[in-house]
């Protein structure tokens, strides 16, 4: 991933993901400067912050999310 910020398509497409889901788009948080290496984790609010990773593809990243979400979902 070369950009320095999540864009707006990238969150509409994360959004995409958590919908199919059934996650409510309110206890979602989706921080808007990627990381290496991303994240998927519960915070301690109950939120699900999604911390997209710096270092792959986001397309590549954004097929993983869905087994990323539900592991985080089980810790």
């Amino acid at each position: 991933m070369t950009s320095q910020a999540v864009s707006f398509q990238q969150i509409s497409r994360i959004l995409e993901v958590t919908d199919a889901l059934g996650l409510n788009r309110e206890w979602v948080e989706i921080p808007l400067s990627p990381e290496h290496p991303g994240a998927v984790r519960r915070l301690s609010n109950g939120k699900l912050e999604i911390i997209v990773d710096a270092g792959q593809s986001f397309d590549q990243w954004l097929t993983d999310l869905p087994i990323r979400i539900q592991q985080a979902q089980v810790t």
